[in-house]
């Protein structure tokens, strides 16, 4: 059935009382259309970060339940962990999943800001995508001083909160309630136990992107000699050298004119500053925008990973990633076995990859979401270290529940129809006859676009395929739909007529 998903991700100021965190999710699973995904307490950090979805007003629903619960049970004042914070609940950000726009996720911030800075007399502070000015959308930026530092932030007119009060709150601090991307944890395995030849090819991917070296005969860059920043050399790399400036304000207004980004701020992510430049070797950008990478070994399986952190799964998908791994690791001779998804991936990045490989063996892309999902589990490998379940794993994945009437046999659901029951009826037996008219049409351009002889004549009759196809879902869907809203009708009719208000 078509869904409507947002997740929400927020993070409390407690990792060490396993009694308070039961209490904080226990008021998010009171909440229906609410599902609790993720528990992640941290001893040092004294943190816990907590992962749950459902439809956009559940959401809202549980995430202020949930502060409201931490607002009662934390005491900040006598907090303690190695992370930044600054609120019982520290961060408390929507991500748009299935069904949603990143506008809509805004408005959730913002309806959940002005219920906590009302209702439970919290600053709250809206970041990222729903902020109110660019420098609010990082969180460092709001979050610096912490706790400690709020009294004397509270005090400035710049630092005033988008709601609530601009007064401390000892018990309950302050908290950022924003709109993000989805971050996907995503590892690439590779037939080696050598970290350093993971983190060589994970600085190639990163947006952040490595120190440069001259040519080597190596396949492995690392083994390079370092080129470094003098005094009136400063090399533009995306130029490959041919442009080299004077000065460091020379090669910022090229890189900004010529690349459109700025090289001091790329510098900056490497430590390299103004001042501190001579000396320092040069740098260059990774492959990938929204995409941090590390090498590490990891002992279980034995195996070296390119780890990845991807901020926004519609501009870097995982699939182009991986690829682009495959092709780096065999220049250097070596294999990626497979990948893994560490937590949840969003179920529009899985039909991406699958249809992305389909593409590539010129195969329809026409056919039922299950069959996008499978070639995107084999193609990129997702069994090889870890099972991958998509019930588990793909969050907004389509599930019908188990009693549903498209769950049924065939010769169950005629058997359901004849029945005296009402319902299912003309509705849910007209909307399965579309549906499996939308199949036909669905098999008849598949078996067309497969005896075309170029991509460009398949073409149409794959666009017809698809379109069958999302057709036919949607009826399937109204089979249900159908006998579910005739349901609630006689239910309507024998509610009590008594009085003018049960009228």
């Amino acid at each position: 059935m078509t869904n409507r998903v947002v997740e929400c991700v927020p993070n409390f100021s407690e990792g060490r009382d396993l009694t308070i965190i039961e209490e904080i999710t226990d008021a998010i699973k009171s909440v229906s259309d609410v599902e609790l995904k993720d528990v992640d307490p941290g001893e040092a950090t004294n943190r816990t970060v907590v992962t749950f979805i459902g439809t956009p007003d559940s959401v809202v629903e549980a995430a202020f339940l949930a502060i409201k619960k931490a607002s009662e049970i934390i005491d900040m004042s006598k907090h303690h962990g190695a992370h930044p914070r600054m609120g019982a609940t520290d961060v408390c950000p929507f991500v748009p999943v299935e069904g949603v726009t990143m506008d809509d996720c805004i408005e959730l911030a913002k309806r959940l800001g002005k219920r906590v800075g009302e209702e439970l007399g919290i600053p709250v502070y809206l970041y990222e995508y729903a902020a109110t000015s660019e420098k609010r959308r990082n969180l460092a930026y709001i979050r610096r001083g912490e706790y400690e530092g709020l009294p004397e932030k509270l005090k400035d007119p710049k630092m005033k909160p988008d709601f609530g009060p601009a007064k401390f709150n000892a018990k309950s601090g302050a908290t950022a309630i924003g709109a993000r991307e989805f971050l996907i944890a995503y590892n690439i395995t590779l037939n080696t136990k050598n970290k350093k030849l993971a983190t060589d090819i994970a600085f190639e991917l990163r947006e952040k992107g490595r120190s440069v070296r001259a040519d080597t005969d190596s396949p492995f860059y690392f083994k390079g000699d370092l080129i470094k920043y003098k005094e009136g050399y400063f090399p533009c790399v995306e130029c490959d050298f041919r442009f080299v400036a004077k000065s460091l304000d020379e090669l910022e207004e090229h890189y900004r004119k010529e690349h459109n980004f700025s090289i001091i701020e790329l510098l900056a992510e490497h430590g390299t500053t103004p001042e501190n430049i001579i000396g320092r070797s040069v740098k260059k950008r990774g492959y990938f925008d929204h995409c941090k990478a590390i090498g590490w070994f990891v002992e279980e399986y034995g195996r070296a990973q390119i780890s990845i952190n991807l901020t926004n799964y519609k501009i870097t998908p995982p699939h182009i990633v991986l690829e682009k791994a495959r092709e780096l690791a065999a220049e250097r001779g070596l294999v990626v076995t497979g990948s893994e998804v560490v937590g949840l991936i969003p179920y529009q990045a899985m039909l991406m990859a699958g249809k992305y490989y389909l593409e590539k063996q010129e195969s329809s892309t026409g056919v039922p979401p299950e069959d996008i999902i499978k070639t995107a589990i084999f193609s990129m490998g997702l069994n090889d270290v870890a099972r991958f379940d998509p019930a588990e794993k793909i969050i907004g994945l389509p599930q019908s529940p188990d009693d549903s009437l498209v769950r049924l046999g065939v010769k169950d659901f005629v058997d359901e129809v004849s029945r005296s029951s009402p319902a299912p009826g003309g509705g849910s037996v007209a909307a399965l006859s579309g549906a499996l008219g939308a199949a036909l049409a669905s098999m008849v351009a598949n078996l067309t676009s497969s005896k075309c002889e170029t991509t460009e004549d398949a073409a149409p009759y794959i666009g017809i395929a698809e379109k069958a196809q999302k057709i036919k879902e949607k009826l399937a869907d109204a089979v249900d739909e159908d006998t579910e809203a005739f349901n609630d009708y006689l239910a309507a009719l024998r509610l009590p007529k008594d009085t003018p208000e049960e009228r």
